[in-house]
């Protein structure tokens, strides 16, 4: 008999037609003959047929894929029933349904399924004894099921599941768990038990009702209800607890609620509880809208019992546009006391933690044919934590109450010179101008020494002709640092306003030169870059005049082609100097990739430079050696440093040399050396090593292909000071990977004075396909390991649970 498929049209179910189509395969092979014949009996004739069958959409007006039935036998009254036998199959879109039998009911459209019942559908398993299964609505119902949700990576085991769509679900006395259980391990590590489990996955919910969360078989939780993403989504309700431990606070539980307000709307509070200091409450509140967004913190502890009074943390993050062209931006964050970045540090984000900002700022931009115009207006104030101590006090930086300018940049193009155009090519006169008014004040907190402040008015101009091509380059360039003060405490001769204006030329030349080579056996591409910056500024006593905004710049490659030392508009260095370095590079011509950079930079002085960082004259000809180097030669090896070498007292006055090997996933170890002389000499170890197990990289959980295995790892970096002689902000940490879930354990110690520091103990437990409890670990060490790796694959680290 021959094996080739047979399609049946198929007819509307409700029809006035009572014929029996007969299908006959004989004679030669591929022979068919199809035969309508009037209506002998009451029952159709029955059509046996072996292996497949199709069953074609309805000619109804809808669109609907085709059903297939495969089989080892096939049985069927047409239009009405068919019966598969022995390795039945039915696929229909991306459904696809196997069992030892099927029964399928074309006039209900209903599938019976009846031993090792396996169902497919978008990336899910479900597996049970016998199933009914309404195919083209997708409902039905399923008795003792195994189920696992590509969605989440992660299944159970249910007494029934309740197909309600293609897209809802409802398991009953069901079991939640990312962990494959096997012989030698019958129960999974952990294992979330619901007496119902829903979970819609068009709108990305699941909801478990009496959920009990086991861990080694240890309840550590339990809620009336838990509601979860089922993948990047967010969803309202009680997110896992946080739990963390310092030596300051004591032990902290925190329990945060997460409110998805709206789609681009949403706020989180999490009431907490420190045993050594009381019980507070933090919050959070985002939005993202067209052109506006922002972010809005408070922490609040009303009652500190060691500190005797109430404590607090608000921060506030906004951008956006208010019109016609102006945006708007703030960054705030001030704390109740001058002890809070020592008692809580983890609940401060800035930068600087004992340097506070309330800085709003608010500018537009316009385009024009001839030039692009920026105004602007700026507040900013700064909260100081200085402290009782007199060794860690500091100098507080001015308020600038206001800030307002106008910045303009210009460009020409087609500059002819003395009727000719330079090079035989177009060149491009640029400009560029900025004018400001700033008021500038001291902080509330500011020591008694500092001086006070004032009102600066400045212009900065210049104008420059790029010249050049694709390999070399000269800009010949003349600017302006012009400045009016006006000071609140008259200077030691009895003035409260001076003027000055300092010019400055500058001609900047540099070339790419290219060869084809080979370094230790692969082909590369070499270059070599010579450079050249002369600067000529004439000196203008400055002593006299306030330092609102200037401070020196770090002498590295970058600032020793600048033309001023310093940075703002206060200071200005005199400069009758000659800038040359030379930088080669080499270049894998296959990848691309720099691997090997070697460079020097230094300055001669032909006149005595008076306007220094310190305001000490500088006499020596010559300023200080610049050196670097870096190489990536090998896969698995990266080296770099820099240096800086005193030739007037043949000293290294300053270096820094780092080293990082990575043989592979989760291997990493990186070391550095920092020396400042006769300020600060340090040395730093970081790493991620596996100690024991078998190492893999994160996958993602497969249906029944998962497995628990374990490896430890080790993780940290650890910082010590040679010169004060003290280990300083260090963290230390394991972590061990049974691949359904990872335990994170570890100690941070961060330095908040000569001899204070703040340490904190953390421990996270991450469930794969559900979950993170309790602290933050993961984050701390991303934050310090240079190439550290996270061992769980990015969905599940950043899935988010509620409890309602």
């Amino acid at each position: 008999m021959s094996k080739r498929p047979v399609r049946l049209r198929r007819l509307p179910l409700i029809r006035p037609l009572n014929l029996a189509i007969v299908l006959s395969l004989s004679g030669g092979a591929g022979a068919q003959s199809l035969e309508t014949a009037a209506p002998a009996a009451e029952q159709p004739v029955p059509l046996r047929l072996s292996r497949q069958l199709n069953i074609n959409a309805r000619p109804d007006g809808e669109s609907h894929p085709a059903m297939v039935l495969n089989a080892d036998q096939l049985t069927s009254r047409i239009d009405q029933e068919t019966v598969a036998q022995g390795k039945a199959e039915l696929r229909y879109g991306d459904l696809l349904l196997r069992a030892d039998t099927l029964r399928y009911d074309e006039t209900q459209d209903l599938a019976h399924a009846d031993g090792h019942v396996e169902i497919s559908h978008s990336g899910s398993v479900v597996k049970g004894p016998s199933l009914q299964l309404y195919v083209q609505r997708f409902e039905g119902e399923i008795l003792n099921p195994n189920y696992f949700f590509s969605a989440t990576g992660g299944g159970g085991h249910a007494d029934s599941l309740r197909f309600l769509d293609s897209s809802r679900i409802r398991a009953e006395r069901a079991t939640y768990s990312s962990c494959p259980v096997t012989e030698e391990h019958p129960e999974p590590a952990w294992q979330l038990s619901t007496s119902s489990l829903s979970m819609n996955f068009e709108a990305n919910e699941g909801v478990a009702t009496d959920a009990v969360l086991r861990f080694q078989g240890v309840p550590i939780l339990a809620a009336p209800s838990l509601s979860f993403p089922l993948g990047e989504g967010r969803k309202s309700g009680w997110l896992p607890p946080v739990i963390g431990l310092d030596n300051r606070s004591g032990f902290e539980f925190g329990l945060p609620y997460y409110w998805n307000i709206a789609p681009q709307r949403d706020a989180t509070f999490t009431p907490y509880v420190m045993t050594q200091r009381g019980a507070g409450m933090a919050s959070e509140f985002r939005y993202l809208e067209p052109g506006q967004s922002g972010m809005l913190n408070l922490d609040l502890l009303p009652h500190d019992r060691l500190m005797g009074r109430g404590r607090w943390d608000f921060r506030l993050n906004m951008d956006g546009n208010v019109g016609d062209g102006w945006s708007y931006k703030s960054r705030v964050e001030q704390v109740s006391d001058d002890d809070y970045w020592i008692d809580m540090p983890s609940r401060m984000k800035s930068a600087t933690p004992r340097l506070l900002p309330t800085d709003f700022q608010l500018s537009k931009s316009s385009s024009f044919n001839w030039a692009q115009v920026q105004t602007y207006a700026r507040v900013e104030y700064w909260q100081a934590l200085q402290g009782l101590d007199p060794t860690v006090q500091f100098a507080t930086p001015f308020q600038r109450t206001p800030q307002v300018g106008l910045r303009l940049n210009s460009s020409a193009d087609d500059v002819v010179l003395m009727g000719y155009r330079p090079w035989g090519r177009p060149a491009q006169l640029e400009g560029g101008l900025e004018l400001e008014y700033n008021r500038f004040t001291r902080p509330l907190e500011h020591l008694i020494s500092d001086p006070d402040g004032g009102e600066r008015v400045h212009l900065l101009s210049h104008v420059s002709l790029p010249l050049g091509g694709s390999a070399w380059w000269l800009v010949p360039k003349l600017s302006v640092n012009m400045a009016a003060y006006s000071l609140d405490t008259p200077i030691a001769d009895g003035q409260t306003r001076m003027y000055r204006g300092i010019p400055t030329f500058s001609l900047d030349n540099g070339w790419v030169f290219e060869r084809d080579t080979s370094l230790l056996g692969h082909s590369m591409v070499q270059s070599l870059e010579p450079r050249a910056m002369y600067v000529l500024t004439p000196y203008v006593a400055q002593s006299q005049f306030p330092q609102f905004d200037s401070a020196p710049k770090d002498f590295n490659f970058d600032s020793i082609y600048a033309e001023n030392q310093f940075s703002g508009v206060d200071r200005v260095s005199d400069a009758n100097q000659l800038t040359l370095g030379v930088t080669s590079r080499w270049l894998d011509t296959e990848l691309g990739d720099e691997v090997l950079r070697l460079g020097l930079a230094q300055r001669l002085l032909f006149s005595p430079q008076n306007v220094t960082p310190d305001n000490v004259p500088v006499n020596s000809h010559v300023s200080d050696l610049l050196l670097l180097g870096s190489t990536h030669l090998d896969k698995r090896w990266w080296l770099d440093g820099t240096l800086e070498y005193n030739s007037s007292t043949n000293e290294v006055a300053r270096e820094v040399l780092g080293a990082r090997y990575s043989p592979g996933p989760f291997r990493t170890v990186s070391a550095a050396y920092r020396l400042t002389r006769n300020q600060s000499e340090q040395v730093e170890v970081a790493w991620q090593w596996p100690l024991s197990g078998q190492v893999e990289p994160p996958a993602p959980r497969a249906s029944g292909a998962a497995s628990c295995g374990g490896a430890w790892y080790s993780a940290g970096r650890l910082q010590y000071s040679l010169y004060d002689r003290r280990l300083i902000n260090s963290v230390m940490g394991f972590e061990y990977n049974a691949g359904c879930w990872i335990l994170r354990l570890g100690a941070e110690r961060l330095s908040t004075g000569q001899a204070s520091t703040n340490t904190s103990f953390l421990v996270q437990i991450e469930l794969v396909g559900l979950s993170t409890l309790g602290s933050n670990a993961l984050q701390v060490l991303k934050d310090n390991i240079p190439g550290y790796r996270s061992l769980s694959s990015d969905r599940s680290a950043n899935s988010r649970s509620s409890y309602d």
